[in-house]
């Protein structure tokens, strides 16, 4: 299934829109305006709340908290030390780990479990705001996939962000 990632221009905090590859809103995500670290919401087009994204505070590596409800499902991390790419790595409870290969510039993805890719992401270049399309493989979670997006889009651009 592919979607396509926009992030809302003119709106406090963070805030994206997903469709579907018909052009069909099917995601929304909104940031908390005043809060220490970034927190987010991925709700469906019926404002029910899928996943919520937490910044963990005071780690020597940028980290993000993923739940479904009261229930934490991974940890995002950025690999330091890394030349010319940017690697992450994501650490699931109960779906196996992902890693997160990027290309130079951070704007190709791809997510690997298990030696399998389960899906890519691409960075569109000249648009006036970040948008972002998403293949996601037969079987995968489409939610928590573009969650992980989100997560990798918000530490890549942290120094434009504040």
């Amino acid at each position: 299934m592919r979607y396509v990632i926009r992030q809302k221009v003119f709106s406090l905090g963070d805030s994206f829109t997903i469709q579907d590859e018909q052009g069909a809103d099917v995601f929304y995500v909104q940031g908390k305006v005043f809060s220490f670290g970034n927190k987010l919401s991925l709700s469906d087009c019926y404002g029910h709340e899928l996943i919520y994204i937490k910044q963990r505070l005071m780690t020597f590596r940028p980290t993000y908290e993923i739940y479904r409800g009261e229930q934490l499902i991974a940890v995002i991390k950025k690999e330091l030390f890394t030349f010319f790419n940017c690697r992450f790595e994501i650490e699931t409870m109960g779906y196996g780990n992902i890693d997160i290969e990027g290309e130079l510039l951070d704007h190709e993805y791809t997510f690997i479990r298990g030696g399998r890719t389960i899906s890519t992401v691409s960075k569109e270049w000249f648009t006036w705001s970040d948008r972002y399309g998403v293949e996601i493989n037969e079987g995968e979670n489409p939610p928590f996939i573009l969650a992980c997006v989100i997560v990798i889009d918000m530490i890549c651009h942290e120094d434009k962000n504040h």
